[in-house]
């Protein structure tokens, strides 16, 4: 058993070897060894309607007066529901 482990232990350092000294050498060249991630294409701006315009504007004057109200919990919960439907 231990014979077998040891065997499989040499055969998996072997096989790294060459990884190891691909990496070694490209550090004592002075390169990095980080990988680039590929470029992707910045995606399109996407237009708001406006009916989601106005409904984030409502959003955002309900969060605020919520906040100035320091309303938490339930009460910030029942508040923001009741500024939203009016």
């Amino acid at each position: 058993m231990i014979r077998k482990l040891a065997i499989s232990t040499l055969l998996a350092a072997v096989s790294l070897a060459p990884v190891s000294a691909a990496i070694a050498d490209t550090v004592a060249a002075g390169a990095s060894t980080t990988v680039a991630a590929p470029a992707t294409p910045a995606a399109p701006a996407k237009t708001v309607s406006a009916k989601q315009q106005a409904q984030r504007d409502k959003m955002k004057s309900c969060n605020a007066d919520a906040t100035s109200k320091s309303l938490k919990g339930a009460d910030r919960k029942t508040y923001m529901s009741t500024c939203l439907k009016g």
